[in-house]
């Protein structure tokens, strides 16, 4: 997990960017574990562990996701974009069905548009910005939302 986290592409469209150390990782799994606004969740492609789903603000009605993939095996398999796919298919599904769900939000770095593209192909909508600082720099954060009665 935390050496997928810890690609350059992941962590270069990640709002945090720094290479995450082993302690630093240590100390969020045992803050996730115990937190019941929390979820993390492999994602599992063709049998395969392959990508990490967050949920965090979780509330019975909504949540907000994210998540990464375990870039460097998917392109030697070249399953990156089904795996992609699926995991969006996958986490949207999961937050509607077992989480009980009626909205999911996410996060995106404005520039990041194959992300952006796949969250509106799967029904998510733009319902804000924020400025964000990311490694010094003031960027854009582009919020995407899908609400489970408009799927």
């Amino acid at each position: 997990m935390r050496r997928w986290r810890n690609h350059p592409r992941v962590r270069a469209a990640s709002f945090t960017t720094h290479e995450i150390t082993e302690d630093e990782h240590l100390r969020w799994w045992a803050a996730v574990r115990t937190d019941p606004s929390r979820r993390v969740l492999i994602y599992d492609h063709h049998g395969v562990a392959t990508g990490v789903v967050t949920y965090s603000d979780l509330t019975p009605e909504s949540a907000t996701w994210g998540y990464y993939l375990d870039l460097d095996t998917l392109e030697r398999q070249g399953a990156l974009l089904p795996a992609w796919i699926g995991l969006e298919r996958a986490a949207v599904g999961h937050a509607f069905g077992p989480l009980g769900l009626s909205r999911l939000r996410g996060e995106v770095l404005d520039g990041n548009e194959p992300v952006m593209r796949l969250h509106r192909r799967f029904g998510f909508a733009e319902v804000g910005r924020r400025r964000q600082v990311v490694d010094g720099v003031p960027r854009e954060a582009v919020t995407f939302e899908i609400r489970k009665e408009g799927r």
